[in-house]
Protein backbone atom coordinates (compact mmCIF):
# COMPACT_ATOMS: atom_id res chain seq x y z
CA UNK A 1 0.00 0.00 0.00
CA UNK A 2 1.12 3.57 -0.59
CA UNK A 3 2.07 5.51 2.53
CA UNK A 4 0.60 8.83 1.49
CA UNK A 5 2.01 10.96 4.31
CA UNK A 6 5.47 9.55 3.68
CA UNK A 7 5.23 10.41 -0.02
CA UNK A 8 4.01 13.91 0.84
CA UNK A 9 6.88 14.41 3.28
CA UNK A 10 9.44 13.36 0.66
CA UNK A 11 7.79 15.67 -1.88
CA UNK A 12 7.96 18.57 0.57
CA UNK A 13 11.63 17.85 1.20
CA UNK A 14 12.25 18.07 -2.54
CA UNK A 15 10.24 21.30 -2.81
CA UNK A 16 12.10 23.14 -0.04
CA UNK A 17 15.45 22.29 -1.62
CA UNK A 18 14.36 23.76 -4.99
CA UNK A 19 12.20 26.79 -4.10
CA UNK A 20 14.16 29.73 -2.70
CA UNK A 21 11.31 31.23 -0.68
CA UNK A 22 10.87 27.94 1.21
CA UNK A 23 14.53 27.02 1.59
CA UNK A 24 14.58 28.03 5.27
CA UNK A 25 12.30 25.10 6.14
CA UNK A 26 13.90 22.05 7.74
CA UNK A 27 11.47 19.19 7.26
CA UNK A 28 12.78 17.62 10.48
CA UNK A 29 10.82 20.42 12.19
CA UNK A 30 7.59 19.45 10.40
CA UNK A 31 5.30 16.49 11.00
CA UNK A 32 2.95 15.45 8.19
CA UNK A 33 -0.10 13.47 9.29
CA UNK A 34 -3.45 12.36 7.87
CA UNK A 35 -6.93 13.25 9.07
CA UNK A 36 -10.30 11.96 7.95
CA UNK A 37 -12.01 14.05 5.28
CA UNK A 38 -14.82 12.83 3.04
CA UNK A 39 -14.51 13.74 -0.63
CA UNK A 40 -17.83 15.54 -1.03
CA UNK A 41 -17.94 17.16 2.41
CA UNK A 42 -17.05 20.77 3.09
CA UNK A 43 -13.68 21.46 4.63
CA UNK A 44 -10.04 22.17 3.99
CA UNK A 45 -7.89 19.82 1.92
CA UNK A 46 -4.93 20.45 4.23
CA UNK A 47 -4.04 22.60 7.23
CA UNK A 48 -0.84 24.02 8.70
CA UNK A 49 -0.74 23.80 12.51
CA UNK A 50 1.80 25.89 14.47
CA UNK A 51 3.21 24.48 17.73
CA UNK A 52 5.49 27.41 18.57
CA UNK A 53 2.87 29.92 19.66
CA UNK A 54 3.44 31.17 23.24
CA UNK A 55 0.84 30.93 25.98
CA UNK A 56 -1.95 33.46 25.70
CA UNK A 57 -2.57 36.30 28.09
CA UNK A 58 -4.76 35.24 31.05
CA UNK A 59 -8.48 35.54 30.44
CA UNK A 60 -11.90 34.20 31.36
CA UNK A 61 -15.25 33.49 29.76
CA UNK A 62 -18.26 35.51 30.87
CA UNK A 63 -22.01 35.53 30.40
CA UNK A 64 -24.21 38.65 30.17
CA UNK A 65 -27.87 39.15 30.89
CA UNK A 66 -29.53 39.57 27.52
CA UNK A 67 -31.73 42.49 28.64
CA UNK A 68 -29.51 44.48 31.00
CA UNK A 69 -26.12 43.59 29.51
CA UNK A 70 -24.79 43.01 33.03
CA UNK A 71 -22.24 40.22 33.54
CA UNK A 72 -23.94 37.49 35.55
CA UNK A 73 -21.32 34.72 35.55
CA UNK A 74 -17.71 34.21 34.60
CA UNK A 75 -15.31 31.32 34.40
CA UNK A 76 -12.11 30.87 36.34
CA UNK A 77 -9.02 32.55 34.86
CA UNK A 78 -7.09 30.49 32.32
CA UNK A 79 -4.47 30.64 29.59
CA UNK A 80 -4.33 28.72 26.31
CA UNK A 81 -1.16 26.83 25.43
CA UNK A 82 0.25 24.82 22.54
CA UNK A 83 1.00 21.13 23.12
CA UNK A 84 4.51 19.83 22.61
CA UNK A 85 5.21 17.23 19.92
CA UNK A 86 8.63 15.61 19.62
CA UNK A 87 10.07 12.82 17.53
CA UNK A 88 13.21 11.09 18.72
CA UNK A 89 13.61 13.84 21.31
CA UNK A 90 13.52 16.63 18.68
CA UNK A 91 10.72 19.19 19.10
CA UNK A 92 8.34 19.60 16.16
CA UNK A 93 7.56 23.23 15.26
CA UNK A 94 4.79 22.74 12.72
CA UNK A 95 2.40 20.01 11.66
CA UNK A 96 0.69 19.80 8.28
CA UNK A 97 -2.40 17.63 8.09
CA UNK A 98 -4.03 16.27 4.93
CA UNK A 99 -7.67 15.21 4.78
CA UNK A 100 -8.06 11.79 3.16
CA UNK A 101 -9.61 10.97 0.75
CA UNK A 102 -10.67 14.62 0.19
CA UNK A 103 -7.18 15.85 -0.71
CA UNK A 104 -6.71 13.07 -3.29
CA UNK A 105 -10.01 13.89 -5.01
CA UNK A 106 -9.82 17.68 -5.03
CA UNK A 107 -10.74 19.52 -8.23
CA UNK A 108 -9.98 23.02 -9.45
CA UNK A 109 -13.53 23.97 -10.39
CA UNK A 110 -14.66 27.23 -8.73
CA UNK A 111 -11.49 27.41 -6.65
CA UNK A 112 -9.41 30.59 -6.26
CA UNK A 113 -6.44 28.86 -7.90
CA UNK A 114 -8.31 27.56 -10.94
CA UNK A 115 -7.06 30.40 -13.18
CA UNK A 116 -3.43 29.35 -12.65
CA UNK A 117 -3.89 25.74 -13.82
CA UNK A 118 -6.53 25.89 -16.52
CA UNK A 119 -4.56 24.14 -19.27
CA UNK A 120 -5.63 20.59 -20.23
CA UNK A 121 -4.02 17.96 -18.02
CA UNK A 122 -3.08 20.40 -15.26
CA UNK A 123 -5.87 19.57 -12.80
CA UNK A 124 -3.54 17.45 -10.65
CA UNK A 125 -1.36 20.52 -10.10
CA UNK A 126 -4.05 21.83 -7.79
CA UNK A 127 -2.78 19.25 -5.28
CA UNK A 128 0.81 20.38 -5.75
CA UNK A 129 -0.44 23.93 -5.22
CA UNK A 130 -2.04 22.84 -1.93
CA UNK A 131 1.23 21.29 -0.74
CA UNK A 132 3.19 24.48 -1.51
CA UNK A 133 0.36 26.55 -0.03
CA UNK A 134 0.71 24.86 3.37
CA UNK A 135 4.51 25.12 3.34
CA UNK A 136 4.18 28.83 2.58
CA UNK A 137 2.21 29.28 5.81
CA UNK A 138 5.31 28.39 7.84
CA UNK A 139 6.83 31.56 9.23
CA UNK A 140 10.58 32.04 8.66
CA UNK A 141 10.95 33.03 12.32
CA UNK A 142 8.84 30.07 13.53
CA UNK A 143 6.63 32.47 15.50
CA UNK A 144 3.27 31.38 14.15
CA UNK A 145 1.53 31.33 10.79
CA UNK A 146 3.27 33.58 8.25
CA UNK A 147 1.99 37.14 8.23
CA UNK A 148 1.51 38.52 4.75
CA UNK A 149 2.52 41.95 3.56
CA UNK A 150 0.30 44.37 1.69
CA UNK A 151 1.65 46.42 -1.15
CA UNK A 152 2.21 49.36 1.23
CA UNK A 153 4.40 47.29 3.56
CA UNK A 154 1.80 46.79 6.30
CA UNK A 155 0.52 43.38 7.34
CA UNK A 156 -2.64 41.97 5.79
CA UNK A 157 -5.40 40.91 8.17
CA UNK A 158 -6.14 37.73 6.20
CA UNK A 159 -3.84 34.78 5.51
CA UNK A 160 -5.20 34.26 2.00
CA UNK A 161 -4.95 37.45 0.01
CA UNK A 162 -5.14 37.38 -3.81
CA UNK A 163 -1.38 37.95 -3.86
CA UNK A 164 -0.91 34.88 -1.64
CA UNK A 165 -2.44 32.62 -4.29
CA UNK A 166 -0.32 34.24 -6.98
CA UNK A 167 2.85 33.67 -4.95
CA UNK A 168 1.98 30.02 -4.39
CA UNK A 169 1.40 29.50 -8.13
CA UNK A 170 4.74 31.18 -8.84
CA UNK A 171 6.48 28.79 -6.45
CA UNK A 172 4.78 25.80 -8.08
CA UNK A 173 6.16 26.97 -11.43
CA UNK A 174 9.58 27.58 -9.92
CA UNK A 175 9.63 24.05 -8.54
CA UNK A 176 8.63 22.43 -11.82
CA UNK A 177 11.08 24.60 -13.77
CA UNK A 178 13.92 22.95 -11.85
CA UNK A 179 12.93 19.69 -13.58
CA UNK A 180 12.52 17.49 -10.49
CA UNK A 181 12.27 13.73 -10.92
CA UNK A 182 8.63 13.09 -11.77
CA UNK A 183 8.58 10.18 -9.31
CA UNK A 184 8.54 12.80 -6.54
CA UNK A 185 5.08 14.05 -7.49
CA UNK A 186 3.51 11.55 -9.90
CA UNK A 187 1.34 10.10 -7.12
CA UNK A 188 -0.56 13.40 -7.10
CA UNK A 189 -1.92 12.61 -10.57
CA UNK A 190 -4.03 9.80 -9.07
CA UNK A 191 -7.40 10.23 -7.40
CA UNK A 192 -8.22 8.09 -4.38
CA UNK A 193 -9.85 5.28 -6.35
CA UNK A 194 -6.87 5.04 -8.69
CA UNK A 195 -4.48 4.92 -5.73
CA UNK A 196 -6.44 2.07 -4.17
CA UNK A 197 -6.41 0.13 -7.45
CA UNK A 198 -2.74 0.73 -8.21
CA UNK A 199 -1.29 0.22 -4.73
CA UNK A 200 -3.91 -1.92 -3.01
CA UNK A 201 -4.69 0.73 -0.43
CA UNK A 202 -3.78 4.11 1.04
CA UNK A 203 -2.19 4.43 4.48
CA UNK A 204 -0.83 7.38 6.41
CA UNK A 205 0.58 8.46 9.74
CA UNK A 206 -2.06 9.59 12.24
CA UNK A 207 -2.31 10.10 15.97
CA UNK A 208 -3.51 7.08 17.95
CA UNK A 209 -6.16 9.34 19.51
CA UNK A 210 -7.70 9.55 15.99
CA UNK A 211 -9.72 11.48 14.96
CA UNK A 212 -8.30 13.97 17.48
CA UNK A 213 -4.76 15.36 17.27
CA UNK A 214 -2.63 17.87 19.24
CA UNK A 215 -4.36 21.23 19.53
CA UNK A 216 -4.24 24.33 21.72
CA UNK A 217 -5.65 23.63 25.16
CA UNK A 218 -6.96 25.58 28.14
CA UNK A 219 -5.06 25.53 31.44
CA UNK A 220 -6.52 26.94 34.67
CA UNK A 221 -4.33 29.46 36.48
CA UNK A 222 -3.25 28.08 39.85
CA UNK A 223 -3.34 31.59 41.31
CA UNK A 224 -6.59 33.27 40.38
CA UNK A 225 -6.08 37.04 39.99
CA UNK A 226 -8.59 39.69 40.94
CA UNK A 227 -10.76 41.04 38.13
CA UNK A 228 -10.03 44.53 36.84
CA UNK A 229 -13.71 45.49 36.95
CA UNK A 230 -16.32 45.24 39.68
CA UNK A 231 -17.56 41.64 39.80
CA UNK A 232 -19.59 41.93 42.98
CA UNK A 233 -22.30 39.28 43.02
CA UNK A 234 -20.99 37.59 39.87
CA UNK A 235 -20.79 33.81 40.16
CA UNK A 236 -17.58 32.00 39.21
CA UNK A 237 -17.96 28.80 37.19
CA UNK A 238 -15.17 26.20 37.44
CA UNK A 239 -13.55 25.21 34.17
CA UNK A 240 -14.88 21.88 33.04
CA UNK A 241 -13.44 19.04 31.03
CA UNK A 242 -10.75 16.48 31.62
CA UNK A 243 -7.02 17.06 31.59
CA UNK A 244 -5.87 17.39 27.97
CA UNK A 245 -2.77 15.60 26.76
CA UNK A 246 -0.02 18.20 26.66
CA UNK A 247 2.96 16.25 25.27
CA UNK A 248 3.15 13.84 22.34
CA UNK A 249 5.96 11.64 21.02
CA UNK A 250 6.43 8.98 18.33
CA UNK A 251 4.62 6.57 20.67
CA UNK A 252 1.44 8.56 20.04
CA UNK A 253 1.59 7.88 16.29
CA UNK A 254 0.38 4.94 14.26
CA UNK A 255 -0.19 4.06 10.63
CA UNK A 256 -3.82 4.09 9.53
CA UNK A 257 -5.49 2.54 6.49
CA UNK A 258 -7.81 5.08 4.85
CA UNK A 259 -10.76 3.87 2.81
CA UNK A 260 -13.56 5.65 1.03
CA UNK A 261 -16.02 5.58 3.94
CA UNK A 262 -13.91 4.59 6.93
CA UNK A 263 -10.39 4.02 8.25
CA UNK A 264 -8.71 1.57 10.57
CA UNK A 265 -5.50 1.41 12.57
CA UNK A 266 -2.76 -0.83 11.20
CA UNK A 267 0.01 -0.32 13.75
CA UNK A 268 -0.77 0.40 17.35
CA UNK A 269 2.14 2.70 18.31
CA UNK A 270 5.85 3.35 18.05
CA UNK A 271 6.02 2.85 14.30
CA UNK A 272 6.55 6.32 12.87
CA UNK A 273 6.81 5.80 9.12
CA UNK A 274 6.62 9.32 7.67
CA UNK A 275 10.18 10.51 7.01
Amino acid sequence: MINYTERLTLLMQDIVTRVDALSFIDMADVLVFARRGRTHAEGAFATCHCLTLPASEPGYYFWRDRDSGRITRRSEWFVTKSPSVSLGGRPIKYMISFALPRFCDQTLGRSRKERFYSAPGQAWMGKLDTVVHELFHIDPNHCGIRRLDRGDGTYATHCHSPRFFEQVAEMVSEYLDTRPDSSAYDFLRCDFETLETRFGGVVGTSFRSFPSYPQRFIERLHVQPACDIDMTGVGVEPLRGGQPQKAFTEDDLHVRHFMREQSKRLIRKGQFRAA
